[in-house]
């Protein structure tokens, strides 16, 4: 399996970010071909080595292969000019793609 970990620092404008990302953002991702499963962090998030967390997405897909094909169909495309919508700075957000393994 691997994920797509989204870390969106807190907007400006809370209310307005979580309009958009609920109303719109999600059910363009849910377009994603291959996307398997897509949750969203609820409640406060505790960054226990400092930093900044207003929500976590995590999109998951069979692998590596199945993100970026994903992002490179029109659905993919949409996605990320929908982001720049609600966070055009690079600097209020962080995306880790990996792959993960059982221990």
């Amino acid at each position: 399996m691997a994920r797509m970990l989204v870390i969106y620092k807190t907007p400006q404008d809370t209310a307005a970010f979580d309009k958009h990302y609920f109303e719109v953002h999600i059910p363009l991702a849910k377009q994603l071909p291959g996307l398997r499963k897509y949750e969203v962090s609820r409640g406060p998030i505790t960054a226990l080595a400092g930093g900044e967390a207003y929500l976590v997405g995590t999109l998951y897909f069979d692998d590596l292969a199945a993100i970026r094909a994903a992002f490179a169909s029109e659905a993919g495309k949409a996605c990320a000019a929908d982001r720049q919508k609600f966070a055009p700075d690079p600097a209020t957000f962080q995306m880790l793609l990996f792959e993960d393994r059982a221990v």
